[in-house]
């Protein structure tokens, strides 16, 4: 018999046994509805035949509405609390910006008629 661990550590072996709860199939759903409507039909029940359109409610009035059958509710304005709590915050500290390291670049010299002469670096 194969183990399975439990919560305290111990291994409690499967019992295979008891196999798992299978849903019934339709077949077996519409066999079993069957069984009971002869059941009931053969024990003096009837089934009464009820003309096209009639309602089974009997006020005929028409369905109400479950979520909106309330009134409107006023609405509490709370402006003034929000006002109020963000007064009290403290202002976010703002940080100096850091001024950027200066990184040498890379600068080319020119000669009077305009033909590059050579390449230096220089920090700005």
């Amino acid at each position: 018999m194969p183990l399975v661990p439990s919560t305290s550590g111990a291994r409690a072996p499967i019992d295979k046994t008891m196999p798992f709860k299978k849903p019934p199939t339709k077949a077996e759903i519409r066999a079993q509805l069957r069984a009971e409507i002869r059941a009931y039909l053969e024990n003096g029940g009837k089934v009464a035949q009820i003309e096209r359109g009639i309602s089974g409610r009997d006020d005929n009035l028409p369905l109400r509405k479950v979520f909106f059958d309330a009134p409107k509710e006023s609405r509490t304005y709370v402006t003034e609390l929000v006002a109020s709590v963000d007064a009290r915050r403290k202002p976010a500290a703002t940080k100096a910006p850091t001024p950027k390291a200066k990184k040498p670049r890379l600068k080319t010299l020119y000669d009077d008629f305009g033909e590059p002469l050579r390449k230096i670096w220089v920090e700005d």
